[in-house]
């Protein structure tokens, strides 16, 4: 039997259409003004919508002036990113305990999630509760859903010792316990592995024995991340628990800074320094984990930091968090992309 020309034809076009349905790269893309009229963006008012804000975060209330920040999303290269559908996430995650363990860059994420869900149903009862020190709970009993936050910058283990000081071991984990039990974990660390100096929070590393008074920062992260790693292969069953990494958000605290910057930057960006250790860890787990790539999309976006509006003054300028409403609520769209739409 043969074939003619236009079944030929066809065939040629639906074989290239599967070729050509990959996963859908959410990382790669450009910053573009949301146009429409009413416009989308932001998906909330800041205050009104969301009166749970944390003061640094809360840019409009701290008196920025500019709001076109506000009205930037993100379009992928290949593909659009869902649109965040609250009643949805709500709906899927019903019964379900949702756990962010990371920095104060987590916690960004996490206040931004728990305002894109308060916003879907503003009229659902919430409740805001510091569960310890180091844990917050947001959760939903109309729909028995909870949102938490677990303050851990390192992962791995913090230690005081009386004679020799605060000590990162950089080999054990000793607090997993607490990250057990969650239907879906979202980690986070990075940025509290490069400080230096004053904001330096430990004195000695130590791997096995060996203390160490000196070493470079990122090779200390890449092991710390590594014991990381091997407690989620060893602790996490993937059939009843979700893992995510949050990726590393950009900060701007370079010779250009954030100070009076209005526009989202174009093109290219550079490789950004600890994102090839992640990639290279995660790619060797055990268990699947689900990285949100969201490096680029905060390299472009200088404009998205509370600079001087966070509440303490003007001689104080944060170029490493993120006004909200603004860059991480698409890190939720993502997300919730990853999550409900993949």
């Amino acid at each position: 039997m043969v074939l003619g020309p236009l079944i030929l034809a066809s065939a040629f076009v639906w074989t290239v259409a599967l070729s050509q349905q990959q996963p859908c790269d959410y990382s790669q893309g450009s910053w573009i003004i949301d146009h429409s009229i009413p416009s989308f963006y932001p998906l909330y008012d800041d205050f009104k919508d969301c009166p749970f804000i944390g003061q640094g975060f809360d840019c409009l209330i701290n008196g920025r002036p500019d709001k076109d920040y506000l009205k930037y999303t993100w379009k992928p290269s290949t593909c659009n990113l869902p649109r965040f559908d609250g009643g949805k996430f709500l709906e899927r995650y019903k019964g379900k305990k949702i756990l962010f363990v990371g920095d104060s860059i987590s916690n960004n994420m996490w206040q931004s999630l728990t305002c894109l869900l308060h916003i879907a149903i503003p009229n659902s009862n919430y409740t805001l509760t510091p569960q310890t020190k180091e844990l917050t709970e947001f959760s939903f009993p109309e729909y028995e859903a909870s949102i938490m936050w677990l303050k851990n910058g390192f992962l791995v283990d913090l230690v005081h010792d009386k004679e020799k000081g605060r000590i990162l071991r950089l080999d054990t984990i000793s607090t997993g316990d607490h990250w057990q039990g969650y239907d879906v974990l979202i980690f986070n660390t990075y940025h509290w592995w490069t400080h230096t100096g004053k904001t330096q929070t430990w004195d000695y590393f130590q791997v096995g024995n060996e203390l160490i008074k000196e070493m470079d920062h990122l090779e200390a992260f890449k092991i710390g991340l590594t014991t990381w790693a091997k407690w989620v292969d060893s602790n996490i069953d993937s059939s009843k628990t979700r893992v995510l990494f949050q990726g590393i958000a950009a900060s701007h605290v370079d010779g250009k800074g954030c100070l009076r910057q209005i526009k989202p930057d174009q093109g290219s960006m550079p490789a950004y320094p600890g994102v090839d250790i992640v990639k290279s860890i995660i790619s060797k787990m055990e268990k699947h984990v689900e990285l949100l790539d969201i490096t680029l999309l905060t390299q472009l976006r200088r404009d998205g930091h509370p600079s001087i509006y966070t509440g303490r003054g003007n001689s104080y300028v944060d170029c490493s968090h993120w006004c909200l409403a603004g860059v991480p609520d698409t890190w939720n769209q993502m997300l919730y992309a990853t999550l409900l739409e993949k």
